[in-house]
Formats: C-alpha cells, structure tokens, sequence
C-alpha cells in the first residue's frame, strides 16, 4: 500500500508541477528540458520505490501511475472542470493581427514564436496576416488566417 501512496503522491505532484509552468513546456522539448526530465525521473524513482527495489513493487508502481493517468483521462472526458483544472483552456494571443501582450508575457510567448508558427503552418509572413492566433490546451499554436479585404463576409 506504500508504493500506492508514494505513486499517487508523485503523480500529483508532476501534474501540478507541469500544470504551473505552462503549456508550452509540453510543446517545445528541447534537449534541456529532456535532461531535466531524466533527472525527474531518477529523482522520482526514490520516492516511488523507497528501499523496495523488487520487480513486484516496480509492476505496482507503474500500474498505479498507468490507472491514475487513465482515472484522470475518464474525469477529464466527463467533467469539464477536472479538464479545466488540468489543462486549462485555449488561450488567444493576437485578435486582427494584434498581439495581446499580457497573455504573452504571462505564458512567455514572443511575437516570433508566433510568426514562426504562422510561417509554418499557413506561410504568413506579418501579424497583419492573422486574424488569430490561439494557444492549444496541447500547448500548439493555431493561426487562423485574416482573410482578404474582397473575400470578408459581407453583411446581408
């Protein structure tokens, strides 16, 4: 029952941890924060396993950290707050071409990450050229592309 406890306690606390720092951690892996992630989890592995070093009590500690992830996967499909809490919400951070540099500089976006977002994704070359551009709960971003001045919806 230890090695229950010890994995649902680090579980949280990832899930917090990772919920803190932001979306775009999850995003963009680079080379450091693999690192990181390896030294996590070598940091973790003595909290998980304590001084039980067996394959017993590694197979119970995986198959609580697998059934806690699926548990939330099911809360988070059934309630939308649980999804909320977890992995918050699309964020949009240029509306007509404007950046929203408080939403930027809350989730430590430059106006270049964007543009190379935009240039991959759509091969727009300037902010003028989004209508939006939305922070994904998966920490992408999605530009939707201004359209022409003749190809607006025309009202009645």
């Amino acid at each position: 029952m230890d090695s229950v406890l010890r994995a649902a306690v680090v579980y949280l606390v990832v899930l917090v941890l990772f919920r803190i720092t932001g979306k775009r951690t999850l995003a963009q892996v680079t080379t450091m924060d693999l690192v990181l992630l390896l030294i996590i989890s070598e940091a973790t592995q003595q909290a998980l396993l304590g001084d039980d070093y067996s394959v017993t009590n590694a197979a119970v500690v995986i198959t609580t950290l697998v059934l806690l992830d699926r548990a939330f996967d099911v809360l988070k499909f059934r309630y939308k707050t649980v999804s909320r809490l977890t992995e918050g919400l699309p964020l949009v951070l240029v509306e007509h071409g404007e950046p929203l540099h408080d939403r930027l500089r809350k989730e430590q976006i430059s106006t270049d990450d964007i543009l190379a977002s935009a240039r991959k994704d759509q091969g727009l070359l300037r902010m003028e050229q989004i209508d939006f551009a939305v922070l994904e709960r998966s920490g992408g971003i999605s530009i939707i592309p201004a359209r022409e001045p003749d190809q607006r919806e025309r009202p009645g």
